[in-house]
């Protein structure tokens, strides 16, 4: 456990969308600079790891039928039924082998962008004495940007590691990342610029965030 009070939290990071011949590529959504992130993310979560930073591997994936994907995911993709792409106990749903997720690693299955929706995130960052989040993955305008927003209404201070993340085309990336430091929702930080996910405190504006005290005692 983090004496800091951290924990990274890698989203989605799938052979489906990160790796070349994972579903969104055979329908045609690949994500634009995916490799370099999947690249970055692999050094972010080597440093958490040799510093006792909690690692939690989010995963989009659907069941046996897919009933759990809802009208709204399979309009948005409908491709991505046709194909199977993200059921649950394929390999297109498991973590890329570039972040060597092992059998015992912290796994997050979701159904939604969101990945505190309906998932138990939120309690096993509480049971992790997790009170601030790193987070990084894909895709940077859907899943990433939302459990950013999400993690931010949850009074959970958020770092968000640019360069570990991709989305469709570089233009939505950018456009995802503007929004969310211009209304402070989360610390912007790049691995390539120095920032080290096992000291995460280094440089964080964040620092001064604290606890709501209580004062009912």
């Amino acid at each position: 456990m983090s004496t800091q009070g951290y924990a990274l939290v890698v989203v989605d990071m799938q052979n489906g969308f990160c790796h070349p011949e994972g579903s969104f590529t055979e329908v045609g959504l690949g994500l634009e600079g995916v490799a370099g992130a999947v690249r970055t993310a692999a050094i972010a979560v080597k440093q958490a790891r040799a510093a006792g930073v909690p690692v939690i591997f989010t995963r989009h994936l659907y069941r046996l039928g897919r009933a759990d994907e809802g009208p709204a995911l399979i309009r948005e993709s409908p491709a991505l039924a046709l194909v199977n792409g993200l059921a649950r106990g394929s390999w297109d749903a498991d973590v890329i082998d570039d972040l060597e997720c092992g059998p015992d690693d912290l796994k997050v299955d979701k159904v939604r962008f969101d990945a505190f929706q309906w998932t138990s995130l939120e309690p096993l960052l509480r049971g992790l004495s997790a009170s601030r989040l790193m987070i990084c993955g894909v895709v940077t305008n859907l899943c990433v940007e939302t459990t950013v927003r999400s993690a931010f209404m949850r009074d959970f201070p958020v770092t968000l590691i640019e360069d570990a993340c991709a989305a469709k085309t570089r233009r939505l990336h950018e456009l995802s990342i503007e929004v969310l430091r211009s209304y402070e929702l989360a610390e912007i930080v790049r691995i390539e610029d120095g920032f080290d996910a096992g000291e995460p405190q280094g440089g964080n504006c964040f620092s001064d965030w604290r606890e709501p005290e209580n004062t009912n005692q």
